[in-house]
């Protein structure tokens, strides 16, 4: 029997839950509306298309086949009537209707046998003085895209600050920057950029790949106002006064829910829509899922909420399946993510450290650095990853990773997150079995030596400092701190020479017979180029009876990256 299928929102999950429904009982009846203009859009590609990376709003509302996703071609191509510039205004779920206000201003109401509620998210709003100023944007959808586009391509910019060092915030920076050469700040509340996504290591390789690029960061800062009379002139924090032409809010997202909040549908301890593994909200005939809607992280199995595209475009899947009578599932999310800083990438799936603790796990992390290829092929590129471990169950709850090769840290991220779902322990991923070939990849992979270095030091054979313990030590330390650097003499001999009262250079494999110049009763930090050699080290140290030499995970290389120019 033919259905009435209403949807409210046609971005994502919508339009994605429409069309698999069409698919599967071609005689129902479908209508999508949108209080916007525009539907079914790649809205993570805006910021690409405000840096010129993609030069045609509209190639973000085309098929792969290059036609326009609008009202003619959902009518035309899919039978789904669209109806933009539409606001919902109410439920009525007694009678099954939709209380609408068409474009043009009139009331109306649309009959239901089952409704998707596909409402997305709202920008996070600064409650402060001047944030309602001209000039000042966010990037919630296309509309702000291209008003953005406009002013920086008609040269109205030359300095833009953003507020917030999230995913968007990053994102923007990096399109103002790199295209149009804007003078452009990030500002951004917490002490690191990307805060709970990443740990501070990997956060400031971030941030230092973007500070090439002439990006400015000032963190741990509250912006306090926003100063001008008919545009913007100035953001004022509690540290200083950032003259600027453009201010983009980027502090994150909030569900939009008000819709189902005043229908009495249940919303969860996230804020937004509460559903159930069929992606059903409280009320049996109608669903929710995307932007507006909770689902259970599959790590915590608390409720979590993750706004992100590819996330919708699944349960858009699963709801149109289910409209159709069928009884498709979706688990839930480990959270994975990855952001483009210029030539570089950051990623990562499951928790960080932070937030595993957080979360109650008795959490620790280890972190290495590793050619993403074989180390005698010409082309390679150093990949830095970090692995978060429950100590006494060795469950991997999640990792992090950066590198200058963006596909091969995806890759590597992406190979954890198909794992976590299945709570992998690290001897998992010690044998993981991956595809080698040395154009692509190492006979151990980085993954495999990233889960033993994790298994070295649960079982103490590893004793690892990062890279912000040995700072501390190196700039604070009481006199007492020794590096011995474990390199060849041609690399560890200059830092010797430079620092003679706190370096030495003894190479690892000559270790044993110079055990004696090693001074006792000193702090001793073991150092080389990324970890290996410092480890072997330790334990030939150990062997010899000394027990207390820490060895700095990730080696120089990781330092280097993270900021710390010895």
């Amino acid at each position: 029997m033919s259905q009435n299928i209403v949807i409210v929102g046609g971005v994502a999950l919508g339009s994605k839950a429409a069309c698999r429904f069409k698919r599967l009982e071609p005689r129902s009846k479908v209508t999508i509306v949108d209080q916007d203009r525009f539907v079914s859009y790649g809205g993570c590609g805006i910021p690409f298309y405000v840096s010129g990376d993609v030069s045609d709003v509209n190639d973000l509302r085309k098929t792969s086949f290059h036609m326009l996703r609008d009202e003619a071609f959902f009518r035309d191509c899919k039978d789904i009537e669209v109806l933009t510039r539409t606001r919902a205004e109410r439920i009525d779920r007694e009678n099954k209707q939709l209380h609408i206000i068409r474009p043009d201003g009139t009331a109306d109401t649309l009959a239901y046998d089952q409704l998707v509620l596909g409402t997305g998210s709202r920008p996070r709003r600064l409650m402060i003085p001047g944030a309602d100023l001209p000039m000042v944007h966010t990037s919630a959808n296309l509309n702000d895209a291209q008003a953005i586009k406009e002013l920086v391509t008609t040269g109205r910019v030359e300095r833009a600050v953003i507020i917030g060092g999230g995913f968007i915030g990053l994102e923007m920076a990096e399109a103002l920057a790199d295209m149009w050469e804007v003078d452009t700040t990030v500002v951004e509340y917490f002490h690191q950029i990307m805060p709970g996504f990443v740990g501070p290591q990997f956060a400031r390789m971030a941030q230092r790949q973007m500070e090439k690029h002439d990006v400015r960061f000032f963190l741990d800062e509250e912006v306090l106002a926003i100063e001008g009379t008919d545009g913007v002139e100035a953001v004022v924090t509690n540290k200083r006064r950032l003259e600027a032409d453009l201010v983009i809010i980027a502090i994150g997202a909030a569900p939009n829910v008000d819709l189902a909040r005043e229908a009495g549908l249940r919303i969860g301890p996230t804020g937004a829509i509460a559903v159930d593994e069929h992606m059903r909200t409280s009320d049996p005939v109608i669903y929710s899922g995307g932007d507006c809607a909770e689902i259970r992280n599959l790590i915590t199995g608390q409720p979590g909420y993750y706004p992100l595209g590819s996330m919708a475009n699944r349960q858009g899947r699963v709801i149109g399946t289910n409209l159709a009578g069928g009884s498709a599932v979706f688990k839930g999310a480990v959270g994975s993510f990855v952001i483009k800083t210029f030539e570089a990438a950051l990623a990562g799936t499951g928790l960080s450290l932070e937030r595993a603790r957080k979360a109650g796990f008795d959490a620790v992390s280890i972190q290495v650095a590793q050619l993403d290829r074989a180390h005698f092929y010409p082309d390679k590129a150093m990949i830095h990853l970090e692995l978060v471990v429950e100590r006494k169950t060795r469950r991997i709850l999640g990792i992090q990773g950066f590198g200058e090769e963006g596909d091969a840290v995806v890759g590597r991220i992406n190979m954890v997150a198909a794992l976590l779902e299945d709570r992998p322990t690290i001897d998992r991923l010690s044998n993981v079995e991956l595809a080698y070939s040395p154009p692509f990849s190492s006979a151990m992979d980085v993954l495999n030596a990233l889960a033993n270095a994790a298994e070295n030091m649960l079982d103490g054979h590893f004793q690892p400092i990062d890279a912000d313990a040995f700072a501390e030590k190196w700039i604070n330390g009481n006199g007492n701190v020794l590096i011995l650097d474990c390199r060849a003499r041609q690399d560890g001999d200059a830092y010797a020479k430079k620092y003679p009262d706190r370096w030495m250079n003894i190479p690892q494999d000559e270790l044993r017979k110079r055990l004696g110049e090693i001074p006792p009763g000193k702090d001793l930090i073991l150092l080389c180029n990324t970890g290996v050699r410092s480890y072997e080290a330790q334990l030939n140290l150990r062997d010899m009876g000394l027990t207390d030499p820490v060895s700095v995970q990730g080696g120089i290389v990781t330092l280097n990256k993270c900021g710390l120019d010895l």
